[in-house]
């Protein structure tokens, strides 16, 4: 994979059942009652976390998937750790359901909620900057989602296009994204690797590559 400086590929990949990962994100709080199982799911723009969030989702019959970019929405790049924090995470750690509107969304005039049922087995927490020091408390476990970079950008561009204002807009996050992540070093610090962008064969609808 080409990588960003400071981000290292894991020495090997291997394909493991998406059911064994979960369960190994299950085993970092095993005895958690009264509220779901916080997974903050991080990696690079284009990496594919939300594929693997609706995947994830779609095998926890009982959980859900929070997108910090919600969160992010006319707010801040990076810097909604507090609100997600306050509004979000500490909400689930009580075990109650999750009703928030971030400030922005009432300024600009975007309509709902961001809504999170109470009893919920598992929150997948979705996002570019979630798996970060200040949110290691609200935290139980996390996947880092490393991806290529030049699959990455041919992700972004068929997805929201190549304009000049699109490219000037990525050109603001890369500012921002790229020191971030090299000061928090999510990929250090997750509890599993998945490659994003893999040559290695393996059933989509089951499997998954993980780092090893």
């Amino acid at each position: 994979m080409r990588l960003h400086p400071g981000e290292a590929e894991p020495a090997a990949w291997r394909v493991v059942d998406l059911d064994d990962v979960v369960a190994g994100l299950r085993a970092e709080a095993p005895r958690l009652t009264g509220r779901p199982l916080v997974v903050a799911v991080d990696g690079r723009g284009g990496a594919g976390k939300s594929t693997l969030a609706g995947r994830l989702r779609a095998l926890v019959l009982r959980s859900a998937v929070v997108h910090t970019d919600d969160i992010a929405w006319h707010h801040a790049y990076f810097d909604w750790g507090a609100l997600i924090a306050e509004n979000v995470l500490q909400t689930l750690h009580r075990g109650e359901a999750v009703a928030f509107r971030p400030p922005a969304w009432a300024e600009h005039g975007r309509p709902g909620e961001i809504r999170v049922p109470a009893g919920l087995d598992v929150v997948w927490v979705e996002g570019t900057g979630i798996l970060r020091e200040e949110l290691a408390p609200w935290l139980d476990a996390s996947i880092w989602v490393q991806g290529d970079l030049d699959e990455q950008q041919r992700r972004l561009s068929a997805r929201d296009g190549d304009s000049d204002e699109q490219r000037r807009h990525v050109a603001a996050w890369l500012a921002e994204e790229i020191p971030f992540l090299l000061r928090e070093r999510p990929w250090a610090r997750a509890t599993v690797v998945v490659a994003g962008t893999t040559g290695v064969r393996h059933d989509p609808e089951r499997e998954i590559v993980v780092g090893v």
